[in-house]
């Protein structure tokens, strides 16, 4: 029968049943009475970033947890060419990116980025859809951050973990991560819109919480 279209069913979460990790009513992502985010969460390796973009997702129904190194790795011998292999990713993230975002829904990138070009990018993407865009970086001291990741390779058995300790050995080592720490703090310094957020080290919720308030 010709008409309105049927309205859409409601999840458990949108008829209220619970609360989301933060303590709050879940918010249904893709309606439109709520505008979907774009929400880059940068941050050197092995300070969180993939876990606080799965809990993001957790809590917000449809969104997407783009993790751009699970991209990279869907390219047949990535390892091979890891520089065309990583521009390919990133382009296809954008692809994938505004293709969500345009249909309703949250877009959460946990992602290290050491340069503007991909950030910029994403911060056009957003505009260009008419979204807000969210750049959090995700802060622990040098130390930490050195020694978190060397714990992580030791202890992740996780794809993109695996892979990512064996492109950081390639390039360089410890010596490589702590550059690319002085990379981030000099991003930092360039977009002055980008928000700090402490990345507890073995409190993930209390993370998160944190991040969902520098989104407010």
């Amino acid at each position: 029968m010709d008409g309105d279209d049927p309205a859409p069913q409601q999840t458990d979460q949108e008829r209220g049943r619970g609360t989301n990790l933060s303590g709050e009513p879940p918010r249904p992502s893709g309606s439109r009475y709520v505008e979907p985010v774009l929400l880059l969460l940068n941050g050197p390796p092995g300070v969180g970033k993939s876990t606080l973009g799965q809990l993001y997702v957790d809590d917000h129904p449809l969104a997407l947890n783009l993790d751009i190194d699970r991209v990279r790795s869907l390219l047949g011998r990535w390892q091979q060419q890891t520089h065309e292999a990583g521009l390919l990713a990133r382009d296809l993230a954008l692809s994938m990116a505004r293709t969500h975002l345009a249909a309703g829904h949250d877009v959460v990138i946990p992602q290290f980025l050491g340069r503007i070009t991909f950030i910029a990018q994403l911060e056009r993407l957003a505009d260009e859809i008419g979204v807000p865009f969210h750049h959090i970086v995700l802060l622990d001291s040098k130390d930490n951050a050195l020694r978190r990741f060397a714990l992580r390779s030791k202890t992740s058995s996780r794809t993109e973990h695996v892979e990512a300790d064996a492109l950081l050995r390639r390039e360089g080592g410890e010596p490589a991560l702590a550059e690319m720490y002085g990379r981030l703090m000099e991003i930092i310094r360039q977009v002055p819109t980008a928000r700090i957020v402490t990345s507890a080290d073995g409190s993930p919720l209390q993370t998160y919480r944190a991040v969902l308030g520098a989104l407010e």
